[in-house]
């Protein structure tokens, strides 16, 4: 008599099955983390899927298969700095002081980053779906943060107070205080809160906080 071939409990196979999902959910991230991370201090052409490969520890046809090379990586950006990006500017969603300053918090942590990826948006293609996301983010949570003062107005007059303020609280101007003027942290939230203030008043007919 044949015996039956031995077979796994149910449970344990569907542990098996866990362990081996977030087994491979952990090497997709950390191959992630360690293409930011090179992408943070280096040109993208200058980074190779060797390097890659090498500092997260797999080898470089597990990068090629997880992600095609390095347009996949940079397509899947937002999974991981969008994410934490969008956490981050949504603490500050109380009042308009939390949001710029949860808005200048983030930047010290990203602002970097994305001028870096920014300067290199016209020779990578890939750079283009992957900032345009950042650029309706940043429209959608300005909107969100200033929508009190927003509402007050209509049409035309409300998409350019709108524009003033995407201006206001983009990330170059945060360069150029921050990296050119070599302000510190908290000078340049004030500042930027105060230019707010102003772009605020000046539609509203109130005075500036």
């Amino acid at each position: 008599m044949k015996s039956k071939p031995h077979r796994s409990p149910p449970s344990t196979r569907r542990y098996k099955q866990g362990a081996r999902a977030e087994a491979a959910e952990e090497t997709h991230r950390r191959i992630l983390d360690t293409f930011l991370a090179l992408a943070r201090v280096k040109w993208l052409e200058d980074i190779t899927l060797a390097e890659i490969a090498a500092e997260a520890g797999v080898t470089v046809q597990t990068v090629i298969r997880r992600f095609g090379g390095k347009d996949g990586l940079i397509a899947a950006f937002p999974q991981t700095i969008g994410v934490e990006i969008e956490a981050r500017r949504a603490a500050g969603a109380a009042s308009h002081a939390t949001a710029i300053a949860a808005l200048v918090e983030d930047y010290e942590l990203t602002g970097d980053f994305l001028i870096r990826m920014l300067a290199q948006e016209p020779r990578y293609e890939a750079l283009g779906p992957m900032l345009d996301v950042g650029r309706a983010h940043h429209r959608a949570t300005t909107q969100t943060a200033f929508g009190d003062v927003l509402s007050r107005l209509r049409g035309a007059a409300r998409e350019r107070h709108l524009r003033s303020l995407i201006a206001m609280t983009d990330v170059y101007v945060w360069q150029l205080f921050r990296r050119d003027m070599e302000m510190d942290q908290k000078s340049v939230t004030a500042l930027i809160l105060e230019t707010v203030n102003k772009l605020n008043a000046a539609v509203t007919g109130t005075s500036a906080n």
